[in-house]
């Protein structure tokens, strides 16, 4: 990181204000903020869920959401007041001097047309570029961006490449105009550890390349300290503080961001293992499994006893959710066989009993998509405790209410509320009452924190260990974050290839001599240290992101 104070500024937000409409209601959201951004500089917003930062980085290209409002303050970009810029002045700007790089980028895509073709549409909309011209630049971008395959990846559709692809192809579409600023808004929040380095290391080559400003949000502090020059605190709309990342990370000086600091202290003690006789509760015996005519899992096989969790890890495509769907009967395996308590399972979900349903639930992780927006979290809850246990009326109400007590939310606050009204970390516990509804003994927890900040997240990992404990349940943990399996797993398996590679005791997982593959997973982690992506990339033998090879990184 280098300083960038004394470079010309860009960006200047004095006293920003900024409402959001509930009925008729306006309620603020930021609170007086000032944001000042020099040119080829990068600042990093980071804060838990609901401080404002998405808000706070939309408006520095003077948009907001539907139902939000700036109500005061000013911004302006390049001598240019966005508040008061018509919509043709925005127009101008957006996509060509102002770009955005959203959170999910498969969300964010036209599925209905290649990836060249919503590359090109910017530049030649702008008139920056013509087709032929645009096509050319976005294929030597994709080479920049190490994207494989660069002359042809563009022509395919957004389903077709991965996350980390799609991710990489999202900033190439970005940087298309050569914009003077981007937002980058959790860019790289879903991503697993070795897919996430790919694209850090490419956004900050490509940043610099082009010494193109930007603002980065997100709720990973070990990641804003590989790519921000400065951090800004934020917390429900206030400023907390804001320094270069180096002060920030060596001495913060607020008790809030000391706090921010010091997330993830929770770790589960180690359990003693299982009785070796102990009949596990869930046990894959050699699961091979096909989508179509492509074997993805090959020969896998793990226990997870009573009360203990395994965690499964492993970068995507690596066969951790596919696992979980043979498990839950979604997709039958070609070969092999699960067992629950020592009975073998129907394959196929359909030709399962209730009672076997019940017993093995699923928590996802994306609560904002596996919750009905038009149903109650009474209704939502009520379901399964309706279907499973049979309960009606006043009963069944009763018995939502208990389920809400036990995931430490209020009944009478939260009963009769629409999802659309809960925060994302609410959301979740809402999924978990959901599956402690069915009263099952197995509960697969598919990446059910990685879209939350660290504080919410280490709110949730310590409700799930509670109930663990309180109700024996047995957890498969499917993560691509080893900062959450040092946290709760009791055992690990690390998946590659839709192969096991190496299984056992957290303990001795963590421990070298570790598998390679288990190596490159644990050196991906990030570390609260600026020169951490620096010193991995040399390390690796990586000078220069922009001609390294992609087996490199």
């Amino acid at each position: 990181m280098t300083d960038t104070t004394a470079r010309p500024v860009l960006l200047q937000m004095r006293d920003i204000r900024i409402e959001g409409r509930s009925d008729e209601t306006w309620t603020p959201i930021i609170n007086g903020v000032d944001l000042t951004l020099h040119k080829g500089e990068v600042l990093g917003l980071i804060g838990e869920s609901g401080a404002g930062k998405s808000t706070l980085g939309l408006a520095a290209m003077g948009f907001t959401r539907d139902g939000v409002r700036i109500s005061g303050g000013s911004i302006t970009f390049d001598g240019i007041d966005l508040v008061n810029a018509s919509a043709e002045q925005k127009r101008q700007l957006l996509g060509k001097r102002i770009a955005y790089v959203a959170q999910s980028a498969a969300a964010s895509f036209n599925p209905a047309h290649k990836l060249i073709d919503q590359h090109a549409e910017a530049p030649v909309a702008h008139g920056t570029a013509t087709r032929a011209e645009a096509e050319e630049d976005g294929i030597e971008l994709y080479r920049k961006l190490r994207l494989p395959n660069p002359d042809e990846i563009g022509f395919r559709y957004p389903h077709q490449v991965s996350g980390g692809q799609l991710q990489r192809a999202m900033v190439a579409m970005a940087m298309s105009c050569r914009p003077d600023l981007i937002i980058f808004d959790e860019p790289t929040t879903a991503l697993d550890v070795t897919t996430q380095i790919e694209v850090l290391a490419a956004i900050r080559h490509i940043v610099a390349e082009f010494d193109t400003a930007a603002i980065y949000i997100t709720h990973d502090l070990a990641v804003v300290a590989q790519m921000a020059d400065r951090i800004k605190v934020l917390l429900r709309g206030d400023e907390v503080e804001e320094s270069d990342t180096r002060s920030m990370l060596e001495q913060p000086q607020e008790d809030y961001t000391k706090s921010l600091w010091a997330v993830r202290e929770f770790q589960r003690p180690d359990k003693p293992p299982p009785a070796v006789d102990a009949t596990p509760v869930i046990s894959v015996q050699g699961i091979t499994a096909a989508y179509g005519k492509i074997d993805v899992l090959h020969d896998v096989s793990f226990d997870i006893h009573a009360g203990r969790t395994v965690a499964v890890v492993g970068e995507s495509g690596s066969g951790k959710s596919t696992a979980a769907r043979v498990i839950t009967g979604l997709l039958p395996p070609r070969v092999g066989q699960v067992e629950l308590d020592g009975e073998t399972l129907p394959l196929d979900y359909r030709k399962r009993s209730k009672d076997q349903l019940r017993q093995v639930q699923m928590i996802y992780q994306m609560a904002d998509t596996a919750l009905n927006p038009r149903k109650t979290i009474g209704e939502i809850i009520g379901r399964p405790v309706q279907f499973y246990m049979g309960l009606r009326g006043r009963r069944k109400r009763d018995r939502v209410a208990e389920l809400l007590d036990q995931i430490e939310l209020p009944p009478e606050t939260y009963l009769d509320r629409l999802p659309s009204e809960l925060s994302g970390g609410q959301k979740q516990r809402i999924g978990i009452a959901r599956a402690l509804a069915a009263e099952p003994r197995f509960i697969i927890c598919d990446e059910v924190t990685s879209a939350l900040d660290q504080l919410v997240a280490e709110g949730i990992l310590r409700l799930l260990a509670r109930l663990q404990d309180e109700l024996g349940l047995s957890y498969m943990f499917i993560t691509h974050d080893l900062a959450t399996v040092r946290s709760i797993a009791d055992e690990v398996v690390v998946m590659k290839d839709g192969r096991v590679v190496e299984q056992g005791p957290k303990p001795e997982m963590f421990r070298p001599p570790h598998h390679p593959y288990t190596d490159l997973l644990l050196s991906s982690v990030p570390e609260m240290d600026p020169d951490w992506l620096t010193n991995l990339l040399k390390e690796r033998g990586v000078d220069d992101i922009g001609d390294a090879s992609a087996d490199k990184i």
